[in-house]
């Protein structure tokens, strides 16, 4: 059995989904991962499927074909996964809105070898000033080697210049 891992965008419309998961398993794909969302009139999603080593080839060409239909595929062979060296942490991170806030946090998480496993990201009104809020939630996958406590104080000291609150916790 191949992985692919495909990247999806297309202007938002009921089915998309539908039409990705035909054309998979009418190929002998089996779906096993997705996250996916709606973001200001575009689908994006990312998935990993399954296939017969036989279907490879004929299930790469529909998921082209799907260009077609205004649907974008971007096809990766799924990687082989290093054995475990690293712990999940969660971030919860809250604080004022401003440019840089990610590219900020993201350097600083590379600089300590943490990769980012999954982010969620988001602005809303504050609750009293109605002020632009950032948060992030993040999945982080930290280096065996570094302690939670480095970990927390490098971001705190971090924290404390951009200005938001931001709580670490391991995963449950």
């Amino acid at each position: 059995m191949n992985h692919l891992v495909l990247t999806v965008i297309a202007p938002d419309q009921p089915g998309l989904v539908e039409k990705l998961a035909q054309c998979i398993a009418g190929h002998g794909g089996n779906w096993l991962e997705s996250r996916m969302a709606r973001m200001d009139g575009q689908f994006a999603g990312i998935l990993r499927v399954g296939v017969p080593a036989e279907a490879y080839d004929e299930l790469v060409e529909a998921l082209h074909a799907l260009s077609a239909q205004n649907i974008r595929v971007l096809l990766a062979e799924s990687g082989i996964q290093a054995s475990c060296s690293w712990k999940p942490i969660l971030l919860d991170l809250v604080g004022n809105d401003r440019p840089g806030i990610v590219r900020d946090i993201t350097r600083l998480l590379a600089d300590l070898g943490v990769n980012l496993e999954n982010l969620a990201t988001s602005v809303a009104p504050a609750p009293m000033s109605s002020e632009p809020l950032f948060h992030a939630e993040a999945v982080l996958a930290v280096p065996l080697n570094l302690s939670l406590e480095v970990l927390q104080g490098k971001l705190e000291a971090l924290a404390d210049d951009l200005m938001v609150e931001l709580r670490l916790r391991t995963e449950a």
